[in-house]
């Protein structure tokens, strides 16, 4: 692709240089003219973006790498086509200014347990998030992990990503081999078929490097390397770094297991067991939480009311002993007025005291009244206060201070008031009650919630019959294709099974309709890669065999299996055997050339080149084996330079 430094990208993004070049697109420094900031700017070459599945791929990977909003990941903020000037199909990320980990490993060699780690930790955050989206990296290395300069860890390059958006499709130029072959799984190398567990085999052997300050396998060439990760297993971080911890060693021999069921699941299990090793290797990590009980304080009222019924009480006896002595005066005064003077002649009684007399006789009824009502009637029961929101110990200290009993009458489900809290009291605040006496409580059990039953592989029927025993409510009826569960019966619930809901709450049916079937292509003598790109899209596994043969062109598919079926179930395995090629080839004839195009056209053959020098050395003198002798692909030609 052409240099577009310089070219302003949909009216706003001026190109300022290149910074990175790959398989699908380079990507250039460049300035958001319109926020005026630094931003990178991915663009697919042009010899891709004439191809429609490409560019809808491109787009595709885009608008699922900026689902991930993390901050160890690089941020996605654009995407687009450049009208009006040179033809572009872009993605705008944000700049990272600073170096990737291959600086720092190539600067430094092994880093040790803790700084490894240290950079380790926020690579696995962001890898975790990914694979929580369902988003697959697929290129995870060194040169991938950016550092910038104030130190933030970020994983850049989803241009290889795969996920529920992006479907299943293999995304780089029809290659069945993806990313950098040091940190390929055996099963992208195999079948170029890849999973969470993909992601964690890279992830090991980035570990490892970091660990170790070199690659767990080397070779001459990729194909040596990919032999090698197919077929053995990586050594022991501490067999290179005696510092290595054990614990360290296992973690970095699981994740880059040579079998994909011995690995971690995803990115977050090998997060979790990083965590407890940092966790044991610096206790100081973890952090204490505190938690604040303000105590509620006692309210006073009550003790007001049995200090107010206590002087009414005194008012009371103080006023009886007043009578009582006016009554004694009285009658003492009579006896005396008797023994020593003639009984007085019987006078009228003006209005004035017969006034006096009537509001002094309304008086006493009122003081009588008042004593009755403290001692005898209602003034003799306590008032209630509101104990609602109370737990059942505080209402009963509140209680206990008014010398009452509490009594929990009833529980009772509430959607407003806590478990274990008073809904409300009988008598109610504000209601009255002996001294002495017994307050009911009715307190809560919480909020009402049934479990959603197990459904799995019934019928329909049988389900909503389960749902109503249940006190729920049948909802609507999503149907989806699946490999094991027949069609018509469940596969699961939303809500998700177990899950606690109001009572007669709704609850929809996720209902089977049987195995997908997809329609298949014979693809004798045709392209490996063809037939592994869309078989692979096609929601098949792929299994592909290598054979020599003499008459079927190499990297050529001899044969399927199945080959007499037009349609299988999707998940289905099918077996491709591909062309290796003629088992037997003959020796070109390389002599009187140099040694350097007799290498050349040996080693295009496939042929290993051992060298013989006598005289000059300038020419080959002989071929070993002679030429046109028939060899096996690999052999070693040794030739003589005279």
């Amino acid at each position: 692709m052409s240099d577009l430094t310089g070219e302003i990208i949909d009216n706003r993004y001026q190109l300022l240089k290149v910074v990175g070049t790959g398989g699908m697109a380079t990507i250039y420094q460049a300035v958001d003219l319109r926020l005026d900031r630094p931003v990178a700017v991915k663009i697919m070459h042009s010899h891709l973006a004439n191809d429609e599945g490409f560019v809808n791929r491109f787009i595709r990977e885009a608008k699922a790498a900026a689902t991930l909003t993390h901050p160890n990941i690089v941020a996605i903020q654009d995407q687009g086509w450049n009208e009006g000037g040179v033809p572009a199909v872009f993605i705008v990320m944000e700049y990272i200014e600073g170096f990737t980990l291959r600086d720092v490993i190539n600067d430094q060699g092994a880093l040790g347990t803790t700084e490894s780690l240290r950079y380790f930790a926020p690579v696995l955050a962001g890898m975790s998030a990914a694979h929580k989206h369902g988003i697959l990296h697929r290129d995870i290395k060194p040169e991938n992990i950016l550092i910038s300069k104030d130190g933030r860890i970020k994983i850049a390059d989803f241009g290889l990503a795969k996920g529920p958006e992006l479907g299943a499709s293999l995304t780089i130029e029809s290659s069945v081999i993806l990313g950098s072959v040091s940190y390929l799984s055996p099963e992208q190398v195999q079948r170029g078929v890849s999973d969470f567990r993909s992601d964690v085999y890279a992830l090991g052997i980035v570990l490892f490097e970091m660990l170790t300050g070199r690659k767990p396998f080397d070779g001459e060439s990729p194909i040596q390397i990919a032999y090698m990760h197919v077929n053995g297993n990586i050594s022991a971080p501490s067999s290179v770094n005696s510092k290595v911890p054990p614990e360290l060693d296992e973690i970095v021999l699981k994740a880059a297991a040579n079998n994909p069921d011995k690995r971690f699941k995803d990115a977050g299990a090998m997060q979790e067991e990083i965590q407890a090793l940092l966790s044991k290797l610096d206790p100081k990590r973890r952090q204490m939480s505190l938690e604040l009980d303000i105590p509620i304080p006692k309210s006073v009222a009550q003790k007001k009311r049995r200090s107010k019924i206590e002087i009414l009480k005194n008012i009371t006896t103080q006023l009886d002993l007043k009578r009582g002595k006016e009554m004694a005066e009285r009658s003492n005064s009579a006896k005396k007025s008797s023994k020593s003077a003639p009984p007085p002649a019987k006078r009228k009684l003006s209005k004035r005291v017969k006034r006096n007399r009537a509001t002094a006789l309304l008086m006493v009824l009122a003081i009588i009244s008042g004593i009755w009502y403290q001692i005898y009637g209602p003034g003799t029961k306590i008032s209630i206060p509101s104990l609602a929101g109370m737990t059942q110990s505080q209402a009963q200290i509140t209680l206990d201070e008014l010398g009452l009993m509490a009594e929990v009458r009833e529980s009772i489900f509430s959607e407003d008031i806590a478990k274990g809290k008073v809904i409300t009291s009988d008598p109610s605040g504000g209601g009255r009650v002996s001294i002495a006496g017994t307050v009911g409580l009715i307190i809560s059990k919480g909020k009402e919630r049934i479990k959603v039953p197990d459904l799995s592989a019934l019928s329909i029927d049988d389900a909503n019959i389960k749902l109503d025993a249940s006190l729920l409510k049948s909802g609507r009826v999503i149907e989806r294709f699946h490999a094991e569960i027949e069609a018509g019966f469940v596969i699961q619930t939303n809500p998700a099974i177990g899950t606690r809901v109001r009572k007669e709450s709704t609850v929809d049916l996720v209902v089977s309709r049987g195995v997908e079937q997809v329609d298949i292509t014979d693809y004798k003598g045709r392209s490996s890669d063809q037939a592994l790109n869309e078989l692979t899209d096609a929601g098949l596994q792929v299994e592909a065999t290598y054979e020599f043969s003499d008459t079927v062109e190499i990297g050529t598919v001899i044969s399927q299996v199945p080959s007499d079926v037009t349609t299988v179930a999707k998940g289905d395995i099918i077996t491709l055997i591909i062309s290796k090629g003629p088992s037997m080839i003959a020796v070109p004839n390389v002599y009187s050339l140099s040694k350097l195009e007799a290498t050349k056209i040996l080693e295009d053959l496939g042929f290993s080149v051992g060298f013989k020098y006598i005289g000059n050395k300038t020419k080959v003198t002989n071929i070993s084996p002679d030429y046109k002798t028939m060899v096996s692909p690999g052999s070693t030609i040794t030739i003589t330079l005279g």
